[in-house]
């Protein structure tokens, strides 16, 4: 097995915690470390600390919380999703609030999950992989809100399903439901490769960074409607 310039295995999964509460922080080290393929490089007690700790270790996946004093969680997020030199790292909040509105401002400045402090240890160790493998995580009992909310709002874009083959609009409702590409493989009868392939170019033809956003936009364009299924958690 090779190691990174970090001395961790190519397995491990490498975090950042951005928290303006030590107690937070190291708890929530303690609850990820539980894993051992989890591995906390940085912690941060504030959204400019945060960002720039990430851009030195790059890590597969960040953990923001909302309210910190400066930058707030939903900046460090959208100066993290901004940047061209971490396109490999992804934003998840962890936060106490179940607000509708953060919820909908962290998913729009491309926040990868939105997961709440309550939530049971093995639900968040659960949940932070799925985010950092590409999948979206978002509490359970938020779930419903967020596509409520997406699937009410106009937005007058239906035209960018026309840029979609018919196997991506395929493929695009099957992600916007939760299912990993293995699982969407399965069902349509295609090579995962061929999936990975189908993502890709959706995201390109949609103008969206990752599945959360993707999942998002099939809300907003009425290609699937809350209750057809849930997102991962």
């Amino acid at each position: 097995m090779t190691t990174g310039p970090d001395g961790l295995g190519p397995d491990t999964l490498r975090l950042v915690l951005v928290d303006d509460e030590p107690l937070v922080r190291h708890g929530l080290r303690l609850v990820l470390e539980l894993d051992p393929t989890f591995a906390v490089l940085a912690e941060a007690g504030n959204g400019d600390e945060g960002v720039a700790l990430t851009r030195r270790h790059r890590p597969d996946l960040v953990l923001v919380d909302i309210r910190m004093p400066g930058m707030d969680g939903i900046e460090v997020v959208r100066t993290i999703v901004a940047d061209p030199a971490l396109a490999r790292t992804r934003a998840l909040v962890l936060t106490t609030f179940a607000d509708d509105r953060l919820l909908t401002d962290a998913t729009r400045a491309g926040a990868c999950g939105y997961l709440l402090k309550s939530m049971p240890p093995a639900d968040i160790r659960a949940a932070v992989r799925s985010a950092a493998t590409g999948q979206t995580a978002v509490a359970p009992q938020l779930v419903d809100r967020l596509l409520s909310e997406h699937a009410r709002r106009p937005t007058g874009a239906s035209p960018l399903l026309a840029r979609l083959t018919e196997r991506e609009t395929q493929v695009l409702r099957e992600l916007a439901t939760g299912r990993s590409n293995s699982e969407i493989a399965a069902l349509l009868y295609l090579g995962e490769g061929t999936v990975k392939t189908h993502v890709a170019a959706i995201l390109r033809k949609l103008s969206v960074r990752d599945r959360t956003q993707a999942a998002v936009a099939a809300y907003e364009l009425g290609l699937v409607r809350p209750g057809d299924a849930g997102l991962h958690n």
